[in-house]
């Protein structure tokens, strides 16, 4: 295995070369993937629709197409689900994402084409692979195996030829046989649909292991990870896998379980990772070991528009290139991909903290938020003050969401959160003025707010019993690593439901 790990971190090292020249040229690069994405769609349904054969340039694409949601392309995705080709891309597409980004009960069914997979998923992962060799070439990461915490599987009902399921199981489902050998657990567990045995079974199976890196989403990870303890009786994970040296992340900011993590796996020189790896596209990847910033990556089949957040709801909102954007700037990003989504508008929002290279952070939803009276609350304030709140009063956070609660005839509005500790604080009064005091040094909308109680009162602090949020998710049939709680809501539809459940 050593010579295969000196090999593998050989190739993983040649992709940096071709990174480093979009990372150089970015405009370049775009402006080709355009031009690509038009021509390889001008003859499917949508291509003639919008006589993509004719169309020059980005101005006369945006001019002419335009811009998506879910909903508007919903018509054509149901026709691909039911066996219907060259409708928005010109290869076969049988694989779709299942997306809901939420607790709702609704889902999106995202098309996912060989492409796709190839140029842009896979790509992905190995770009990681590659920078993360880069950074570290002492590495050892292939003497061991890659423990995958993915979600399943289910063949669509609308169509024998077509199939869909978390993004992950596609993947995992999808990938070249040889990676087998580097994997566990082995495909049939990996995509078990019963969330809780299929922990059960990775746990058992996984320990035996000599796992050095770890990828999934952080609340879910932790969850197997606890069972391992609990079925090894080992004191931390280095006991299990000595070998440990990287964790990578997506989906959910890292920073309220970092401590948790850091307490399961007690190693100064622990890796951190994270990903931008969606259902619509793998966009970003942290390139620095001591930045959790990523960088935006620029030849995977997608091509970028940025639009500012304020304007998106707006019945014109201009959309810009990506040698058009600014730095601290909140954008909601919009996709036109190798799958067939054209201008798609995603849903989540960015911010650019670099130019050159281009690199970003998420800052939230476009329908994750909280704006009930002007203060324009965003995940990426939230998570801070959080953090910022734990690190006040010596707690940690499990999970929380939080709503607004409204003007009654005594009383201002004031968001309320509802929070389940890992280690609850001694005065609640003193986590609530610590989250308070994060908030308006983050966000001058909530501050200005909270101007002597005018329009907002003090945060109203809600501690949730242990597992609550679990068995939330499980009672909506919503376990498993692409299901997560919403952590924030412009309206009391979760918190309402989780507080009854609360109080059963």
């Amino acid at each position: 295995m050593p010579l295969l790990n000196s090999l593998f971190s050989w190739i993983m090292k040649k992709r940096i070369h071709q990174i480093e020249l979009f990372v150089k040229y970015p405009n370049e690069v775009q402006e080709e993937w355009l031009r690509k994405l038009i021509a390889a769609a001008r003859y499917t349904e949508w291509g003639r629709k919008y006589d993509y054969a004719s169309i020059k340039n980005y101005r006369e694409f945006i001019e002419r197409v335009p811009l998506q949601d879910y909903e508007s392309l919903k018509p054509c995705i149901n026709r691909i689900k039911q066996g219907e080709q060259n409708i928005l891309w010109p290869t076969e597409i049988k694989w779709f994402a299942k997306s809901s980004g939420t607790t709702n009960d609704k889902s999106k069914f995202i098309p996912v084409s060989e492409e796709a997979l190839e140029e842009c998923h896979f790509k992905g992962g190995k770009d990681l692979l590659s920078i993360y060799c880069n950074n570290h070439p002492e590495t050892k990461l292939f003497n061991g195996k890659i423990l995958s915490l993915g979600g399943s599987h289910k063949i669509n009902s609308f169509s024998n030829d077509s199939f869909y399921g978390d993004l992950s199981a596609i993947l995992i489902q999808n990938l070249p046989f040889w990676i087998e050998l580097f994997r566990t657990p082995g495909m049939a567990i990996a995509l078990m649909d019963e969330w809780e045995e299929k922990i059960d079974r990775m746990a058992r199976i996984t320990m035996a292991e000599d796992v050095t890196n770890i990828s999934g989403v952080p609340s879910w990870t932790l969850v197997l990870l606890r069972k391992i303890l609990a079925i090894s009786g080992k004191n931390n994970l280095l006991e299990v896998w000595p070998n440990l040296e990287l964790f990578i992340h997506g989906a959910v900011n890292f920073t309220p379980y970092r401590e948790q993590f850091q307490k399961l796996i007690p190693k100064n020189d622990m890796h951190y990772y994270e990903t931008y790896n969606a259902s619509e596209g793998f966009f970003g990847i942290q390139d620095q070991s001591a930045s959790d910033e990523m960088l935006l990556m620029l030849d995977y089949g997608i091509f970028y528009e940025f639009i500012e957040a304020d304007e998106l709801t707006g019945s014109h909102p201009k959309t810009y290139s990506l040698n058009e954007v600014q730095l601290n700037k909140n954008y909601a990003m919009v996709i036109s991909t190798n799958a067939g989504l054209w201008r798609y508008i995603i849903g989540d929002t960015v911010m650019f903290t670099s130019l050159k290279p281009h690199r970003i952070r998420i800052t939230g939803r476009t329908a994750n938020f909280i704006n009930a009276f002007g203060e324009e609350l965003v995940i990426d304030n939230a998570e801070k003050a959080i953090a910022e709140a734990c690190r006040m009063t010596g707690s940690s956070v499990k999970d929380y969401t939080a709503s607004p609660v409204y003007f009654s005839d005594s009383e201002n509005g004031a968001h309320e959160w509802l929070i389940e500790f890992e280690k609850c604080p001694l005065d609640l009064e003193d986590f609530a003025a610590s989250l308070d005091t994060a908030l308006k040094q983050l966000n001058s909308d909530y501050e200005a707010k909270r101007y002597h109680d005018m329009a907002l009162r003090k945060p109203v602090i809600r501690m949730l019993e242990q597992d609550t949020f679990y068995k939330w998710l499980k009672s909506k049939n919503k376990l498993g690593g692409q299901h997560k709680v919403p952590r924030l809501a412009n309206h009391r539809n979760y918190a309402d439901e989780i507080l009854n459940f609360n109080f059963k």
